[in-house]
């Protein structure tokens, strides 16, 4: 119930036309796959930014490495 309103409270929010604090509008968010990575993608998508694209993973030889790419709704389509 929670996330149904924390969803439908973030569709009625009105649409920044930019990015805020002067991000860009397209993003690549790369890291380490663990909750810090998808703390970092969460955060982006409270923000307001959509995904753009599937995620992608790659292991080092020690580590799994994931990135995904975000956009700003409006400025990449």
């Amino acid at each position: 119930m929670t996330v149904a309103t924390s969803t439908a409270s973030l569709a009625s929010t009105p649409q920044a036309s930019t990015p805020p604090d002067g991000l860009p509008a397209y993003r690549l968010l790369t890291g380490p796959d663990d909750a810090s990575f998808c703390r970092r993608v969460s955060d982006a998508l409270a923000l307001g930014y959509r995904l753009y694209g599937s995620p992608a993973a790659t292991f080092n030889g020690q580590t799994v490495i994931v990135a995904q790419a975000i956009v700003w709704p409006g400025v990449v389509d």
